[in-house]
């Protein structure tokens, strides 16, 4: 079928198609009643714009790229969804590129949507070094960072207080009576990682308490990573009470170790985990994390990039969120202090 153009929604509304690009476009003076008629016949004409045509025009392609390091995790499908919504409401489209935590797939993303003349970027827990993050911004900015901080005029940052998080989990486990606590740490390259553990060292030490080396494991950010982890750390540190997971995957993970160890959770064992994802509230029992506010964090980047991408004034530093402590059923007091593995008959 012929694609329809502006010369034929003009002939058929007997203007001219400088008219008609004003119509459609909203821009310039053309009478109210002239506007509405020539966008009802662009309707029933089946008018689609250029989108081609327009970015050469206006040297906006009305497209930002998003990179996400595992588009599988519900963490980051939950921030997409907050970015893709306020881009839609913008008139914007999100180009989505999934890296599977792997740097050179992540360096290839960007590379292509620069190829694809972006209006932007937002990167979500980007793993590039800082460096090649300045670079970027230096020669294609606008950039919005996710969970990520470098100081560059031509870059925006929105975190969580993810340090702040783990310190009330590891303080809230303190009041219920835990000391032996574990902590199944997440990758040392991602800024959520560092700072997760981060917190929690600190509030280990600021309760005179000493975080041993021996209680902690990293681990993938995922549920067959935090099975895997939290089974040889158990096993290892068996006078531990409770778990710190890097992510709620993790946690069920770790779940699933306890029931391979005939561990009963909260019994034997209280367990944390931090994002506060679906699953979450639907495993049994119940996990207590860390709430993340993750669509607002979309939001907030996509917001950003657009007041970015239209030369706004932008407060300077990054826009931080909050976390907050969601309890359910997986933490609850000790009963009878810790039980070590070696008296249990393990499978």
């Amino acid at each position: 079928m012929r694609r329809i153009t502006i010369k034929d929604i003009a002939r058929e509304a007997g203007v001219s198609p400088q008219t008609v690009s004003r119509a459609i476009n909203n821009k310039g003076e053309i009478r109210p009643q002239t506007r509405e008629r020539i966008l009802r016949i662009a309707e029933r004409l089946g008018y689609r714009p250029n989108s081609v045509a327009r970015s050469l025009a206006t040297q906006r392609t009305q497209n930002v790229g998003l990179v996400v390091p595992d588009v599988s995790n519900p963490f980051f499908a939950e921030v997409a969804r907050g970015i893709a919504d306020t881009a839609h409401q913008a008139n914007y489209n999100v180009f989505l590129c999934n890296t599977d935590e792997n740097v050179e797939r992540e360096r290839s993303a960007v590379h292509s949507l620069e190829a694809q003349r972006v209006d932007g970027i937002i990167l979500c827990s980007s793993r590039l070094s800082e460096g090649e993050l300045i670079k970027l911004a230096d020669r294609y900015g606008p950039l919005v960072l996710v969970n990520r901080q470098i100081d560059h005029p031509r870059t925006g940052c929105v975190l969580v207080d993810d340090a702040q998080g783990t310190e009330d989990a590891v303080r809230y486990l303190l009041e219920l009576g835990h000391h032996s606590i574990g902590l199944l740490a997440g990758p040392e390259v991602s800024h959520s990682g560092r700072e997760r553990k981060r917190g929690y060292l600190e509030a280990m030490r600021a309760h005179r308490l000493t975080p041993r080396a021996a209680w902690q494991m990293h681990c993938p950010p995922q549920a067959s990573g935090g099975q895997a982890a939290a089974g040889r750390l158990l096993r290892r540190a068996p006078e531990l009470t409770s778990l710190l997971a890097y992510n709620d995957l993790v946690a069920v993970g770790a779940l699933r170790a306890c029931a391979e160890l005939g561990l009963d959770v909260p019994g034997d064992l209280a367990i944390v985990g931090c994002d506060d994802i679906p699953l979450a509230a639907l495993v049994s029992p119940a996990l207590t994390t860390i709430h993340i506010p993750k669509y607002d964090l979309g939001q907030q980047a996509m917001g950003l990039l657009l007041s970015m991408m239209r030369d706004e004034d932008v407060p300077p530093g990054p826009i931080v969120l909050l976390p907050q402590l969601v309890i359910r059923d997986s933490a609850t007091e000790p009963t009878g202090g810790p039980q070590p593995l070696a008296k249990r008959s393990l499978p």
